[in-house]
């Protein structure tokens, strides 16, 4: 956990076995890593590290999630779990450094993830050539519908 760009923290009580377990299942489909955590202990180990002022957000029951890479992934399975369980309270984020309060959280929920990233960047990278050689044979084409054409003036 120590080089994750985004680690978000949240209260899980009142939440069923079945509704956690469902939450974990849909977490582990996108790599995202969910730890009940002790708040003594979490603090202690975020202690003097970049991640030191996270810990006023453990308080109560509390629950960790990330991501390696994808710091979007954990907000986007939290925010929606959290719309149809009123049970599950996001408390806060730490993202690069800041702290993101719950708002903050449903704004990084709605920003692309990584992998929607990369395939916008692709499309663009796959666009230009197609738009080049689109333009490269755009003139050649038209010179033969014009003789065609003529052609056909001719003949009739």
């Amino acid at each position: 956990m120590a080089d994750v760009p985004a680690v978000i923290v949240t209260d899980f009580k009142g939440l069923t076995v079945e509704q956690v377990t469902g939450l974990r299942s849909e977490l582990r489909k996108a790599d995202v890593k969910f730890e009940v955590v002790k708040n003594t202990l979490a603090r202690q180990a975020i202690k003097g590290s970049t991640k030191e002022n996270l810990g006023e957000m453990f308080r109560g029951n509390s629950a960790i999630a990330y991501h390696d890479d994808d710091p979007t992934a954990p907000a986007k399975i939290l925010t929606e779990f959290a719309k149809d369980n009123d049970k599950l309270v996001l408390k806060g984020a730490w993202l690069d450094g800041k702290l993101l309060d719950p708002s903050g959280v449903e704004q990084l929920s709605k920003l692309p993830g990584k992998d929607e990233l990369r395939g916008k960047l692709l499309s663009v990278i796959a666009g230009v050539p197609t738009k080049f050689v689109r333009t490269l044979i755009a003139g050649p084409t038209q010179f033969v519908r014009v003789l065609q054409a003529r052609a056909q003036q001719l003949e009739g």
